[in-house]
């Protein structure tokens, strides 16, 4: 497995990065509707991620947070700005980025295991990958779950195999849209101890937008918030809360009182908050 702060090359080889591995520069969006209205969804925006960070975007709805998941993700096009993975810009689908949504979208007449090695096999590479597949099965807590069906979860096992689908490439970014928004909120925060435990055995970057206070305080290493559309970065919070952590021990922090009040004056101001 690559650990974080490293990158892997052409040849194999391991070197520090010497730039961010994500970095935005005047990133700028804006949608024309059936109308031929103009609707400015991003307006410039700066964003750098290290490798092996996490980071969570908040803002109000439709600040344009998914619009830039979508670019990134190389499903959707800037129209302003520079948007670079490794350097390079982004202009279209990559093997090195994974996409989990809110929904987790799994085929019902596949079982959990051909449902997560789905993208494998669409690339040739499923009988050379099922032990990957198995490993990832395991990592997510599902390792006796390979062989059932979406029907036989519950709704955070499913959410579970989706990002197992999402890592089963072994990309290098995960980028996640809201992935725990239906989970009623035990289960949400089951889901995010998951993550956080799937995050430090992978190694990945992960991207989260999430609309929850507490979660992204949970999650991330930094928290970007959005102004109302067009989406703007607002403000850059550094969550100085050790790991492995848990919400019994982050509620009782000082750190997190004062985050959750500054991101809700912050989301407040825009006139959303949660």
């Amino acid at each position: 497995m690559v650990t974080a702060n490293a990158v892997k090359i052409d040849d194999g080889q391991l070197q520090k990065p010497s730039r961010p591995l994500i970095r935005m520069r005047a990133v700028s969006k804006t949608y024309v509707t059936a109308s031929s209205d103009s609707v400015h969804a991003v307006d410039r925006v700066d964003l750098d991620i290290a490798d092996g960070e996490f980071v969570c975007i908040v803002g109000p709805s439709g600040c344009g947070k998914s619009t830039l998941l979508r670019m990134l993700a190389g499903l959707d096009t800037n129209d302003g700005g520079r948007l670079l993975l490794d350097g390079r810009q982004v202009t279209g689908p990559s093997a090195q980025v994974g996409v989990v949504f809110q929904a987790a979208n799994l085929l019902p007449w596949l079982s959990v295991r051909d449902n997560v090695s789905l993208p494998l096999r669409v690339g040739g590479r499923h009988i050379s990958s099922a032990q990957r597949i198995d490993e990832l099965l395991v990592m997510a807590g599902l390792g006796d779950f390979g062989d059932r069906y979406p029907y036989e979860l519950s709704g955070g096992m499913q959410q579970r195999a989706g990002i197992c689908r999402a890592l089963a490439r072994d990309p290098r970014i995960l980028l996640m849209d809201e992935p725990f928004g239906a989970l009623d909120a035990l289960t949400r925060e089951r889901m995010n101890m998951e993550l956080q435990r799937i995050w430090q055995a992978s190694g990945k970057t992960v991207m989260l937008i999430t609309h929850s206070i507490s979660e992204s305080i949970f999650l991330a290493d930094r928290v970007v918030v959005m102004s109302a559309r067009p989406g703007r970065v607002l403000k850059e919070l550094t969550v100085p809360i050790p790991r492995p952590r848990s919400f019994d021990t982050i509620v009782s922090n000082p750190a997190y009182a004062t985050l959750a009040s500054e991101i809700r004056g912050l989301l407040n101001a825009e006139g959303e908050i949660e």
